[in-house]
């Protein structure tokens, strides 16, 4: 639920309340996946967020190898962010994760990876 708390205020920070726009990403994106979590269980439930530390670990166990993030694309990504974006969105890269947040917490977290060469499919 922190994700979504981290989203709204990311939103009210930069996007007035009557903004057209805003209602609808509140609405499509944000307001079913926060009602799913909220009031939803067992196979009923089919948003269940996860850190990207649990994603690289569940990776890493079916067999494939993370690949470093590019440092021109972190650099590029960075120099679009500054002039920009509010001073509490931030861009960071932590252990081959591209990370965007919002006041320190995490809320998308991309990375690359393929097969690894030993990975045997029997």
């Amino acid at each position: 639920m922190f994700h979504y708390s981290s989203m709204f205020d990311m939103l009210d920070a930069n996007v007035q309340r009557d903004n057209k726009a805003r209602k609808l990403i509140e609405k499509i994106l944000f307001g079913q996946d926060a009602l799913n979590i909220i009031a939803c269980e067992g196979a009923e439930r089919t948003e269940r967020p996860e850190s990207y530390r649990q994603w690289q670990a569940r990776c890493l166990k079916a067999g494939f190898q993370q690949l470093p993030v590019d440092p021109a694309i972190l650099k590029n990504i960075v120099q679009m962010k500054n002039p920009l974006s509010h001073e509490e969105f931030f861009v960071n890269e932590d252990c081959g994760w591209l990370l965007q947040g919002w006041k320190g917490r995490v809320l998308y977290a991309v990375s690359k990876w393929k097969p690894n060469e030993t990975y045997d499919d029997k």
